[in-house]
């Protein structure tokens, strides 16, 4: 979270918003947003959100599947993803994300799902 600059702006059991802004270091070389940056901020919000619906002493959260349809390009500005559950089973969830940017424009759609380990 820290090399991509993420921020925590909101954690509940119904919804997690992580802020992202873009600069150089999330860009591919032709100069827009790359897709894994998309994907990290998108897995990071999911799996945030799995962490409200365990006990981290003796559980965890870790990735299973994720999916991702790039639907905007974007040079700059602050993207914020918007993950919430669909399903939250006992050794698994499902979450869906929607990434923003600052004008509130759809530019990424994923879903993620995270399986439920014991420590």
């Amino acid at each position: 979270m820290q090399a991509l600059q993420m921020n925590i702006k909101h954690t509940s059991k119904e919804l997690v918003k992580v802020d992202m802004p873009v600069t150089d270091s999330v860009k591919q070389p032709m100069g827009f947003l790359h897709g894994g940056a998309s994907v990290a901020l998108a897995e990071t919000a999911a799996s945030i959100g799995g962490m409200q619906h365990i006990d981290e002493k003796t559980q965890a959260v870790v990735g299973m599947e994720i999916n991702c349809n790039h639907l905007k390009a974007k040079k700059d500005g602050i993207l914020t993803a918007k993950a919430s559950p669909i399903h939250l089973g006992k050794t698994s969830m499902v979450w869906n994300i929607e990434i923003e940017d600052e004008k509130k424009q759809l530019i990424a759609i994923s879903r993620c799902t995270l399986g439920i380990i014991n420590l």
